[in-house]
């Protein structure tokens, strides 16, 4: 017995030192784990192709934050929806499966964020980052932080233009029946509805092919989107409409962003804002220039008078109210004058 007692006190002993050691090694490794600092990973997807002005803006946000953190944080870009759809990426943002996203809208979790995309809202960029940046976008996009989307800023992607393979539209009725995809967005959705057209809702990866094989007639989309996806290989004509104006939302998933310190949130935030900033100038700088290449393309190029256009899509307003907010509307269109 006494053999016994001793050799299980020889076993515990031997397993607590074992165990302290243990310890002290793991200890040990927390502290160089935070003496060396660990990296930080962002995922940044967005859905235009590398030739976009956006992806040279995501691209600039990526230099920016990996300058500015000493490469602790790092940034991998996935263009052209390569993790999904517009609002599937959103949604992998949502769950935090993804970290950033740029998207032209978040609709499916908050309806409010499409307000800016009323039919000819806007007369100038000046007028819509205006009310992007100011305190109504502001108070719209923060409701998105119930689940899980906080707002950091604005890409721009500008006022939307039509093309199709039919015929120029210089008036709406030149609308009347054309097959014209939209973004799964209702707002556009609507606007093309009440203009005459066949609104085709489609994820924009799939819109070149369907373009090529005529499963649509036409399509709408900002200058550079319609430049960099060279949709001047099938389209015949470009219709200078601006129906409605079009930003591109920077959000990141809430849950992550609460991870980083406050001089980590502090470096992501400038990046974004610096980015945004440099992407804008990008866009009006370029769009001459653009339209210009669409024409030695092949496109023929038009300017329609958006008269009938404007007097066609204003119950799109009255359509809205209930989803957007009869006053929310009103202030908008206040800070215009």
């Amino acid at each position: 017995m006494m053999r016994k007692a001793t050799l299980f006190l020889m076993l515990f002993i031997m397993l607590a030192f074992l165990a302290a050691c243990n310890g002290k090694e793991t200890a040990s490794d927390s502290e160089k784990s935070t003496e060396s600092g660990e990296n930080i990973k962002i995922k940044f997807a967005h859905s235009a192709v590398e030739t976009n002005s956006r992806h040279e803006a995501a691209l600039k946000f990526k230099s920016l934050v990996e300058e500015k953190s000493n490469n602790q944080i790092t940034v991998e870009v996935f263009p052209n929806e390569v993790l999904g759809s517009e609002p599937q990426m959103v949604e992998g943002v949502a769950f935090n499966d993804i970290q950033m996203v740029a998207a032209s809208t978040y609709a499916q979790y908050e309806p409010k964020v499409d307000v800016f995309g009323l039919p000819f809202l806007f007369e100038t960029n000046e007028q819509a980052w205006e009310a992007l940046d100011g305190p109504i976008g502001q108070e719209v996009f923060s409701g998105l932080l119930d689940d899980n989307l906080r707002v950091l800023g604005h890409f721009e992607n500008g006022f939307r233009h039509v093309t199709n393979n039919v015929r120029p539209i210089e008036k709406v009725e030149d609308l009347e029946g054309l097959k014209i995809r939209t973004p799964e967005m209702p707002i556009l959705v609507s606007i093309f509805e009440a203009l005459g057209s066949n609104p085709t809702p489609m994820a924009f990866g799939e819109l070149y092919m369907a373009l090529q094989q005529g499963t649509v007639d036409g399509q709408e989309n900002p200058i550079s989107n319609i430049h960099a996806s060279k949709f001047y290989e099938v389209q015949d004509y470009l219709s200078l409409t601006g129906h409605s104006y079009s930003a591109t939302t920077v959000a990141i998933s809430d849950e992550f962003w609460n991870t980083l310190s406050p001089e980590q949130q502090k470096i992501v935030q400038s990046s974004l804002t610096e980015a945004s900033k440099f992407h804008r100038n990008l866009v009006m700088e370029e769009e001459e220039k653009l339209l210009a290449e669409l024409e030695e393309g092949g496109m023929k190029v038009n300017r329609p008078d958006i008269a009938s256009f404007r007097e066609a899509s204003k119950d799109v307003y009255v359509e809205y109210e209930d989803t957007y907010g009869k006053d929310l509307i009103d202030s908008i269109l206040e800070e215009q004058k």
